[in-house]
C-alpha cells in the first residue's frame, strides 16, 4: 500500500510536524507500506512575522526509516500547489492523509484536495486538530468549508470535534465508528485520539539530582511546555504557582518554551513591516484581536518576586533536549483558557507525567480527575492553585498514567486508519 502523508515535514518547527512524522514512521513499520511525506515549503502568508523552521534540533526522527520527504507547497506560490499535485498523483497512492491544524491554509489545501478527489482510487483523509478555529476569524468558517470539504474520510481526536463538524455541514450524512469502518454511503468520521509522543524516549544518561541541584530545584517541580501562547494560560500558572509558594518553601516553577511571536529580529525593517502588516490583518479578521504579540507572561515573574523559584529556557526546545525537562519534573500545567487535543498532553503522557488541567475542551475526556491527573476550574486561580497543592498531597502513580492510555498509541491509531 502506498501513503502519502502531507503536512509540515520534520524540518518545520512544532506538534504538527511531530504528528505528521510519527504517523509516518508508523506506517513505515507496516510490511509493504511505502510512506512519503509530502510537505509544505512555507506554510503561511509571508507577512505572518515568526520563524517557522526548526534551526536548533540535531536529532533526525526519519533516520533507519524508507521514507521519502519533499517539500513543494509554497502558501505565497499558486503554482507550487499544481506542482505539489502533480507531484502526489505520480506518487499512485492508495491513501493521502492530510493535517489540518489551521483554517488558513483552506485556500491552497482546498485546491489541492478537489484536484486529488477526482481520482477515484485515492483515499482522501482529512486529519483534523481542530474546526472551530481557537482564534475566531471573520472567514474561518468558509476557509475550512473550502479547504476541507472534498474528503472521502475524517479522522477526530475528540467527540467535540465531531459534532463542529456536524454544525459545518449540517447537511451531510456522517457514519460515526472508533474502530476505523467506512461506510458507503456516508461520509465516515473515525474518532480516534491523539496518540502518545513516542517519538521522544527518555534519556537513561540524565542524572535527575545533579540537574535539579545545579538549577536550584526543589523538592515538587511543576512544568509548562511548550510555544508561549496566551490560549495556553502560562500566566495562570505563575499565578497559582505564586499562591502555592506563599505556602510552601518546596516547590518549583520551570518553563520551557519559545515565546511564539517572538521568533524573528525585532530591530529588523523587515520584521517591523511584516508585523505592521500582520496587525492590520487581525484587525480587519479577527473577531476580537487583543495583540497577542504583546504578551509576555515572563513579566510576573519580576512584579510577584518569584523569579528566583523559577526555571527558564525560553526558547524552542531542540529535539534532543526535551526529555530531561519531563524527567526531571513531577507534573505537567496545562491551565488552557480553551483547548483542542494537545500535543503537550501527549508528550507529558510519554512521559509518564501526571497532568493538572483546566476543565476546558476535550481535558475532562482524557483526565480522569485523581487517576492520571487533576482538573481545575478555568480561569479560576486559587482552583489552579489548590490543585497543584492537590497533587503534593495526593502524588499519582506514573502507571496510572500508562494504564489511562495504553490504547493511544501509533499503531493503533494507525491500524485504524488502514482498517488492518
Amino acid at each position: 500500500m502506498k501513503i502519502v502523508c502531507f503536512g509540515p515535514g520534520p524540518k518545520f518547527k512544532g506538534g504538527i510536524s511531530d504528528y505528521n512524522t510519527a504517523l509516518a514512521k508508523t506506517f513505515d513499520q507496516f510490511e509493504d507500506a511505502e510512506v512519503h511525506i509530502v510537505s509544505w515549503s512555507s506554510q503561511y502568508p509571508a507577512i505572518i512575522p515568526r520563524e517557522f523552521v526548526d534551526k536548533t534540533s540535531r536529532l533526525d526522527f526519519l533516520e533507519g526509516t524508507n521514507i521519502s520527504v519533499d517539500y513543494i507547497l509554497d502558501y505565497n506560490k499558486p503554482w507550487t500547489w499544481h506542482q505539489c499535485y502533480k507531484h502526489i498523483v505520480s506518487l499512485k497512492p492508495d491513501k493521502v492523509i492530510i493535517q489540518w491544524a489551521i483554517s488558513i491554509q483552506g485556500i491552497p489545501l482546498g485546491y489541492l484536495a478537489k484536484k486529488l478527489s477526482k481520482h477515484k482510487g485515492i483515499e482522501l483523509i482529512f486529519d483534523l486538530h481542530f474546526v472551530i478555529q481557537k482564534e475566531g476569524s471573520a472567514l474561518d468558517g468558509y476557509w475550512t468549508k473550502m479547504g476541507i470539504k472534498h474528503a472521502n474520510t475524517y479522522i477526530t481526536h475528540a467527540y467535540k470535534t465531531v459534532e463542529e463538524l456536524k454544525t459545518l455541514f449540517p447537511n451531510r450524512r456522517f457514519s460515526i465508528t472508533e474502530k476505523g469502518d467506512r461506510s458507503n454511503d456516508q461520509t465516515s468520521v473515525i474518532k480516534l485520539f491523539h496518540p502518545i509522543y513516542s517519538l521522544y524516549k527518555e534519556d537513561t544518561a540524565f542524572d535527575k539530582l545533579s540537574f535539579k541541584r545545579e538549577h536550584g530545584l526543589k523538592k515538587h517541580v511543576f512544568l509548562f511546555f511548550g510555544f508561549i501562547r496566551k490560549y495556553k494560560g502560562l500566566h495562570h500558572a505563575i499565578r497559582a504557582f505564586k499562591k502555592l509558594s506563599e505556602e510552601r518553601d518546596d516547590v518549583s516553577l520551570m518553563i520551557c518554551g519559545e515565546s511564539f511571536w517572538k521568533t524573528l529580529d525585532q530591530s529588523k525593517f523587515s520584521t517591523k513591516l511584516k508585523k505592521a502588516l500582520f496587525g492590520i490583518a487581525k484587525s480587519v479578521l479577527l473577531k476580537k484581536s487583543d495583540n497577542e504579540g504583546e504578551y509576555r507572561p515572563l513579566k510576573l515573574l519580576d512584579e510577584l518576586g518569584i523569579r528566583d523559584l523559577c526555571f527558564i529556557d525560553n526558547q524552542f526546545v531542540a529535539k534532543e533536549n526535551v526529555p530531561k525537562y519531563f524527567q526531571v519534573s513531577d507534573a505537567v500545567l496545562l491551565f488552557y483558557e480553551y483547548a483542542t487535543p494537545s500535543g503537550i498532553e501527549s508528550l507529558s503522557y510519554n512521559f509518564k507525567k501526571p497532568l493538572i488541567a483546566t476543565k476546558v475542551g476535550h481535558f475532562p475526556e482524557t483526565i480522569e480527575d485523581g487517576f492520571n491527573g487533576y482538573l481545575a476550574e478555568a480561569e479560576d486561580i486559587n482552583s489552579m492553585k489548590e490543585q497543584m497543592q492537590r497533587f503534593i498531597d495526593k502524588p499519582l502513580n506514573p502507571q496510572n498514567v500508562e494504564a489511562k492510555t495504553k490504547d493511544m498509541s501509533w499503531e493503533n491509531y494507525a491500524k485504524a486508519i488502514l482498517k488492518v
